[in-house]
This record gives structure tokens, sequence and C-alpha cells, in this order.
């Protein structure tokens, strides 16, 4: 979800649409082996996205547009705009001019970037079209998903997997999840950042008793992990055959903030994961992983997007008073932003 009102002034322009008022200004030297700045980058190029597609609403081209110093200040260009059914400009691709001189510093070549839902009437009924299907795990059934990753794929069979990025903001996170984890299965990390990534859960959530709750949550993984093992019964890949083996070495980066219901319940997934290792049971988070697909949306292949094995998990611990706030995606180049990382691998 993106800051804008249905009712506001399409000819109005908002101070958070430009870079020097609102942007990572303070980047005027990157370092590429610095989080900050390479988190600071990626942001700012799911940014550009959002504008790109406010003014293509608002017919605002040339010398008025907006959106070009989000990655011209950064030294990239915009190699290619993606395009969803309705029109509406849902992603880009973006190079790094100076690639040859940078290669050898975590630079990428490539950068594959989607922004999330914006509230606006050109394109609201198709973006909560999409939303609807990311609450019900069938994203990965839709056209913007299926141009997003093939998009993905082309772009990594030109410039090879370590030269591209992957970034996405809300929607935006969920589209870019679910195609770095299809990469990944195949054997193919990509760098991804991942702002505000939606899990969506159930209302347990709510209960305040920790222990009460871990208990649910344990319990209720159990019983899809039993599910599973009932339902594959003699059908168990290999090891080697099994995709969770391959996912577990992509790590992911998340960026989640605790006061966004959006996406702060992956903060509780990943505690409950690692209360779960240690059981002596490695095999069991790949049986969860199948229980829930089983237990998922409609539709035997339905998939939740959020079961990722490994993860590096950046939490805001800056306080956001409204929900506009921590949902932002302006928040993650803050150069006073508090945060806390943590990684989380499979084993």
């Amino acid at each position: 979800m993106e800051e804008g009102n249905i009712g506001e002034e399409e000819s109005i322009t908002s101070e958070k649409e430009i870079f020097s008022l609102s942007g990572p200004v303070h980047l005027a030297s990157v370092d590429w082996n610095n989080f900050h700045h390479r988190t600071s980058i990626a942001a700012s190029l799911v940014e550009g996205v959002y504008i790109l597609e406010h003014e293509r609403q608002r017919n605002r081209q040339g010398p008025q547009s907006l959106a070009p110093p989000w990655w011209e200040f950064f030294h990239f260009q915009l190699n290619h705009l993606l395009i969803d059914v309705d029109g509406s400009i849902f992603g880009a691709v973006y190079e790094f001019k100076y690639f040859a001189y940078h290669s050898a510093q975590n630079a990428p070549r490539f950068v594959v970037a989607f922004r999330g839902t914006i509230i606006k009437r050109g394109s609201i009924l198709r973006d909560f079209e999409l939303d609807l299907l990311c609450l019900c795990n069938e994203l990965h059934r839709s056209s913007r998903f299926q141009l997003a990753g093939q998009a993905l794929q082309n772009i990594v069979a030109l410039a090879g997997p370590t030269n591209v990025w992957l970034a996405g903001h809300s929607l935006g996170s969920a589209i870019a999840l679910l195609g770095g984890k299809k990469m990944a299965t195949m054997g193919i990390p990509i760098e991804s950042y991942l702002f505000n990534p939606p899990l969506l859960s159930s209302p347990i959530e709510i209960i305040k008793n920790q222990k009460l709750k871990h208990g649910i949550h344990f319990t209720s993984s159990m019983v899809k992990a039993g599910l599973a093992v009932a339902l594959k019964g003699n059908h168990q890949r290999s090891q080697q055959e099994d995709p969770f083996v391959a996912l577990s070495t992509w790590l992911p980066y998340l960026f989640v903030n605790p006061a966004d219901p959006i996406c702060s319940k992956y903060i509780g997934y990943f505690v409950q994961k690692n209360g779960m290792e240690g059981t002596g049971t490695g095999k069991f988070e790949r049986l969860l992983a199948a229980g829930s697909k089983l237990l998922g949306a409609p539709g035997r292949d339905s998939e939740p997007s959020h079961l990722i094995p490994s993860a590096c998990l950046t939490i805001n611990l800056s306080e956001s008073p409204s929900f506009k706030q921590a949902h932002g995606i302006h928040q993650w180049w803050n150069p006073n932003l508090k945060f806390q990382s943590e990684l989380h691998k499979f084993s």
C-alpha cells in the first residue's frame, strides 16, 4: 500500500515525490559494501516506480517528471518499464551506468523493482484485485507476476544472477519474493530487498499471552506437518530433489516495522521458526511448508508466499506514530534509522 488518497487532486505534487526534499541526498558518495547504502538505493529505485505510475496517471512527462532523480542520483538509467494488463506501471528494470568500474564492489548491473498498491483511481481496482490474490495465496497466477517473473528470468539470463538485484515494497515485495523463490528453487539465488512484505495471519496474533500464543502456533504447525506426512505417504522426494532445500540457500533481506500490521508478523514467524529448531527434525520445516500449502487457499498448488526458510530480517526500532509512516517506503533510507538485523538461516 502507498500513501495516496482517492480524494486527492491528481495535479498536486507531494513533497515526498521530490528527491531533493525527501530522498537520501546524504548518499552523495556510495559505498556498495555498506548495507545501509545498498538498502537506501534499493528503496529509492522502488520509489521511482511509484512516481512513474503517479505521473502516468497525471500525464506528467518530460521536463516536469520528478521520477528520474530517484535513479539518476545513483547513476542508474531506466532500461525498461513493466506494464500490467490495465496499462499501469508496476515495475521497472534499472541499469547501472558504471557497472564496469564498480563490478567488484557489490554493485549490481541491473535492479528489477516493483511498487506496491497505489490508492488512486487509475490503479486502485487492479491493485486491490492483486491484494486479494495475495491474501488468498493466488498471486502466482496473476498476469502481473507472470510478467514480472519473465522479466526477471530474462535479465538474469543476460547479466548473470550475481549481477542482478530484486527489490519491492508491500504488494511489490510479495511479487519480488515469489520471483526470488522461483529462481532460488532452480538453484539461482538473487540478492533481494523486500520492504514491508505482507504476511497476514490469523486472529491468533491478537492473543496477549505469549505462552498461549506460542502453544497454539506450535500445535498448528505440528498438525500441518502431520497432514503433509499423511498425504505425501511414500512419495517423498529425495533431499536433492526437494525445492525447499534449494530455497534454504537464498537469503533475502526482509525489512519490517513492528507498528505495521501488514508485515510485522514476520517477526513472530521467525521467532516461532527458531523455537522449533533444535527439536532434532531438520525435515520438520519442509513438512511444515508442505502442510501449509495443502491447508492454504483454494487449489492444491496454492503456496503461501511468506514461507521462506532463511532470511536476513531487519526490524525498524524507530518510533512510527502512524500506519502510513510504519508502512511507507521512505523510512528505509532515513540516515537516523534505528534498526536491528538478525540472520535466520535454515538448518
